[in-house]
């Protein structure tokens, strides 16, 4: 038996809708609509601690278009709605004005998840669909965003082991220090890594690294690089889910990105243009997490998933 629902995950970087019929018994998804919009809802709130009007204006435009999607999607009947928002909001002064405005298009006021609840929904949407039979457990799952990442470490047995959301994504370790359109100097990427590490640092202290088998990379980072390491001429879903990325590869990747220009990097058909000025920091994160990690891998590699926080946000309302 499936259910129809409709889940947004309103992030730092991006907000994304899905609409879903979920198996009740298994908590698998047959997608209806999958739609991201690149908003920025983060924007300056590292360094101001508060949500940019601007960036609110955009949060609230994607809104508008995906009520639209919902109704035209409903077959007539209101679906169950859960709208989580995860980094971005829990670290703005102003974040009731965010909410208010969600609840006054959307009907639903925005659940504004703590981090490591944000990493159980990751977990549960990123191995639903791994093959077990091929990769080893436990499983380190990864969550890169614009504000924070999520590390959950579990199996098949127990579920979630040890989960643990630090303050590191893409677009906070960008406007940290590679802010700008020019190629990353030696000194920025430095300073970069040496934040990073710390916080690896930090997840560490929390989830047990090295007793993973086997990575599981998610959002919007990772998705991407395993996009443009398969030089796609467009993006393609289908070819990027369960693709694998080698740490050598990943290391190739961050030195070209961050050796390329903001524009050069639009110019990549695989990168979303609202990702290329942070991509690079991304890859930074997503290289330093391999290094960190590699030795204890089965394959050291990472296992590149397309089903993320979405697709629990849907496990959880059917």
């Amino acid at each position: 038996m499936t259910k129809r629902v409709a889940a947004i995950d309103c992030g730092t970087n991006s907000i994304r809708l899905l609409i879903a019929d979920v198996h009740q018994k298994t908590g698998k998804t047959d997608d209806v609509v999958r739609e991201m919009r690149i908003v920025r809802l983060g924007e300056g709130v590292d360094a101001t601690g508060r949500l940019a009007p601007a960036a609110l204006e955009r949060t609230f435009a994607a809104c508008l278009e995906y009520q639209d999607l919902i109704e035209r999607h409903s077959g007539g009947t209101p679906i169950p709605l859960r709208f989580v928002a995860t980094s971005a909001t829990r670290d703005a002064e102003n974040r009731r004005e965010f909410v208010r405005g969600v609840k006054g298009i959307l009907g639903v006021e925005p659940y504004v998840a703590s981090g490591d609840e944000e990493a159980r929904f990751s977990f549960a949407g990123a191995t639903t669909e791994l093959p077990h039979d091929r990769h080893q457990a436990p499983y380190l799952v990864i969550d890169i965003g614009g504000g924070s990442t999520e590390f959950v470490l579990g199996d098949g047995e127990r579920g979630v082991i040890a989960a643990r959301s630090v303050d590191m994504g893409s677009v906070r370790m960008y406007e940290r220090h590679l802010k700008g359109s020019g190629i990353a100097t030696e000194a920025q990427v430095k300073a970069a890594r040496a934040d990073i590490g710390k916080l690896i640092d930090r997840a560490a202290e929390a989830v047990p690294l090295d007793e993973a088998r086997t990575l599981v990379g998610l959002a919007g980072t990772v998705t991407t690089l395993g996009a443009v390491a398969l030089d796609l001429a467009e993006y393609d879903s289908s070819r990027v889910h369960l693709s694998h990325l080698s740490l050598g590869r990943i290391r190739d990747l961050t030195d070209q990105l961050l050796g390329m220009t903001a524009e050069q990097r639009k110019a990549v058909p695989a990168i979303h243009p609202g990702r290329a000025d942070v991509i690079g920091a991304g890859a930074l994160i997503l290289l330093a997490i391999m290094e960190r990690v590699a030795s204890g891998l089965t394959v050291p590699e990472v296992v590149v998933s397309e089903r993320d926080i979405l697709d629990g946000i849907a496990a959880s309302i059917a």
